[in-house]
């Protein structure tokens, strides 16, 4: 039984499909904490009411990144996790912190990477004149939003989309494609090398939704 420490900012709608992902389909895993940087953070009453812990390490109470990321290491590592998954959690994380947990950290970010890392990608696809746009599921490198990719998911962009549209629609592939690729590492199905990512036995490592439902 592998643990599994979430790492939030905010709502955390992919922590909350990935919390139901593996309540539903029995994955030989569990949801050990659900962490925060924010006391506000409305994810954290979500975890709470699925007996889910909780833990707030406020960046604002450290003096630099280093020292809220060695603080916030001390939390999760009170988890021992086998896998910690960013699922909005706004911080850039020092190298330090990427380095302990290489291999067994993930994270989601809203385009089809290596097209658009940072911020803003919805507004950046469309001054882009992109026709599909997507999310990613990467391990977490030092290197913000390069990591190797696990899985992605598209949409295709219309003319009547606006950031809002995109973000809005984004979303359900999002909590489609997150808990999928923490499935796959928890049953130890994903084998890392290098820049690529191998799921055995093979399985879709994309995932498109049109405008009348969706495919894997």
């Amino acid at each position: 039984m592998k643990n599994i420490v979430i790492l939030i900012s905010g709502r955390g709608s992919n922590m909350e499909a990935i919390v139901r992902a593996c309540a539903s389909e029995r994955w030989p895993a569990r949801i050990a904490a659900v962490v925060s940087n924010r006391p506000d953070a409305p994810g954290l009453a979500f975890a709470a009411a699925h007996g889910i812990a909780t833990a707030v390490v406020e960046h604002g109470g450290f003096a630099d990144r280093e020292a809220f990321d060695a603080a916030l290491a001390d939390v999760v590592d009170g988890f021992s996790p086998d896998l910690v998954v960013l699922a909005g959690f706004m911080r850039v994380l020092t190298l330090s912190f990427v380095g302990r947990y290489a291999g067994r950290m993930l994270n989601i970010h809203p385009s089809l990477l290596p097209s658009f890392p940072g911020l803003r990608t919805h507004e950046r696809a469309l001054q882009a004149g992109v026709t599909l746009h997507g999310a990613t599921v990467h391990f977490v490198t030092p290197e913000l939003d390069h990591g190797p990719i696990v899985v992605q998911g598209a949409i295709p962009v219309t003319a009547a989309d606006d950031a809002g549209s995109l973000a809005r629609r984004l979303l359900a592939v999002e909590h489609t494609i997150y808990p999928r690729a923490v499935r796959w590492f928890v049953e130890g199905r994903l084998t890392l090398a290098g820049l690529r990512v191998t799921v055995t036995p093979p399985e879709p490592q994309w995932f498109f939704s049109d405008t009348e439902g969706t495919t894997a």
